[in-house]
């Protein structure tokens, strides 16, 4: 174990120095630390056992069927017209139709119930909370909080970020007397909270009374009462309804929101659950000058999305995309890993996110563990014999790469910053179409934290580009450190709708 080890360490240094040589940068082990790794030419085996374990556990449903199936058929062919009339034996024709009737309970009780997502929403603030780039160094000089050389640093930063000139932040931050305080976090999440769960009501029509779980995501802001009992509260809902609020997950918590509604949708079948994915910018204001605090300042923007999902088969037909795959890996055991990312405070006590200048390189080895378990799940068969041949005789030949695009039609990645998208198309080796989704919501909305994958859902749907049968792969990072996918398959071709941020 500690010569393989040593070995792995030994491949990364070479790659580490002959890519820094490549670039031509005298400081190069600095700058590539900021990037991601090559994943994909480098693959850990316990991740592909892990994602074909997930496919043989499923599998069994799968397998049984025909066994059930070959037992229905049989019994069928035995029965004839004289089993059910009266003039034969009721009891024999009574003891079949139960014996059927019980055949189809058991593979309906055993076959786990598929999840649906109905419709969700995403919140478009109002234009007064529009904000450009400019303006917002004009505003930031002006608060006086910061000096000169964060000032310019933000100035550079917010030219590179792939951020347009039209996206929403509350301007009280920028008042010279503003402190971080939890009456403008709680009157900001009840606007971008309440404004999209409002627009998901209106579209699905569906009951308060009819909603039984609820599961509210925010990263830093977190209340008593939680987040969570405000929405039940404003709204109304069941005194029975289950009520969670995750907290201090990052910008990942909405994947790990819709799978905890997955499996709490499972254990009440036939229910409806209510998500809501958000992220309270005033909250993680930092107004000090420590440049890796600066950061979450000018790349976090005011948003939210609300997802109705059910258990009901009776919903397929009005759903718009049924849950195919998730996967979630956390990478939390690894120190470097666990503090790329973190809640604290500078010398001066004032509050901030850090984030690591080894994220991104942090986040590309979540990713390669997270679409090698994801691989055996959604990657044809071609692909994945290749794949595991390769694998098995990588000693003797060139590393196979898995051309993810056979996978989906769609990607919505996380839209963290033009750098991790461009790191990230580089590396899955994606077309532009595929990337499109993701540059034009940071540009219009910019980073929305754990909601952003749902505004570029809402791109694909305004421009009409989802079509029945399509498969979307949503891709999301946060603290901890978190990588985590979903794939969603799309159960009608959705036409342009009438309530859209887009639109």
């Amino acid at each position: 174990m500690a010569l393989a080890r040593a070995r792995e360490q030994d491949l990364l240094s070479t790659e580490i120095v002959n890519r820094g040589i490549e670039a031509g940068s005298l400081n190069f082990s600095v700058r590539v630390r900021r990037r991601l790794p090559d994943f994909l030419n480098s693959v850990n085996l316990k991740y592909v056992k892990l994602g074909y374990a997930y496919l043989l556990s499923h599998s069994f449903y799968f397998l049984s069927a025909p066994i059930l199936i070959l037992i229905f058929s049989v019994a069928l062919g035995k029965v004839t017209w004289e089993d059910f009339c009266p003039k034969c034996d009721p009891i024999d024709a009574l003891f079949l139709l139960g014996v059927l009737a019980l055949i189809i309970y058991i593979y309906l009780d055993l076959t786990p119930t598929s999840t649906f997502l109905v419709d969700f929403a995403c919140f478009r603030p109002p234009d007064h909370l529009k904000i450009s780039k400019e303006e917002f160094i004009q505003l930031a000089r002006k608060s006086g909080k910061f000096d000169q050389t964060a000032i310019e640093f933000q100035q550079r930063a917010l030219k590179n970020s792939g951020i347009g000139d039209e996206t929403y932040m509350p301007r009280s931050v920028f008042q010279p007397g503003f402190k971080t305080n939890l009456k403008d976090g709680r009157e900001e999440a009840a606007m971008v909270i309440f404004g999209a769960v409002d627009d998901l009501l209106a579209t699905t029509k569906v009951r308060t009374k009819d909603i039984r779980i609820l599961v509210v995501n925010c990263g830093i802001l977190n209340t008593t009462p939680s987040l969570s009992a405000m929405v039940i509260n404003h709204y109304k809902l069941r005194h029975n309804i289950n009520s969670f609020n995750l907290g201090g997950m990052g910008c990942a918590a909405g994947i790990v929101a819709i799978d905890l509604a997955r499996d709490l949708l499972n254990a009440y079948p036939g229910s409806y659950a209510l998500v809501v994915s958000t992220e309270v910018v005033s909250y993680t204001w930092y107004s000090g000058i420590d440049q890796d605090m600066l950061l979450p300042n000018f790349f976090f923007r005011m948003g939210a999305a609300a997802m109705l999902l059910s258990s009901r088969r009776l919903d397929r037909w009005r759903s718009k995309y049924e849950l195919k795959q998730l996967v979630r890996t956390h990478k939390g055991m690894d120190n470097r890993s666990f503090k790329s990312i973190h809640l604290k405070e500078d010398k001066e006590g004032r509050q901030g996110l850090s984030v690591s200048k080894e994220v991104i390189e942090v986040a590309g080895h979540a990713l390669k563990a997270n679409i090698t378990t994801l691989g055996p799940l959604v990657l044809p068969v071609s692909e994945q014999v290749q794949f595991f041949t390769n694998l098995l005789f990588k000693k003797k030949t060139k590393p196979y790469i898995p051309d993810y695009k056979l996978a989906f039609e769609h990607v919505c990645i996380y839209a963290a910053s033009k750098k991790g998208l461009d790191e990230l198309q580089k590396n899955l080796e994606l077309t532009d179409e595929y990337m499109d989704a993701s540059r034009k919501t940071l540009q219009r909305f910019g980073n929305t934290s754990s909601s952003s994958i749902w505004y570029e859902l809402a791109y694909l749907e305004a421009n009409g580009k989802i079509k029945r049968g399509d498969r979307i792969w949503q891709i999301a990072f946060g603290s901890g450190f978190k990588c985590n996918s979903v794939v969603w398959k799309a159960l009608k071709t959705v036409g342009k709708p009438k309530r859209s941020p887009w639109i």
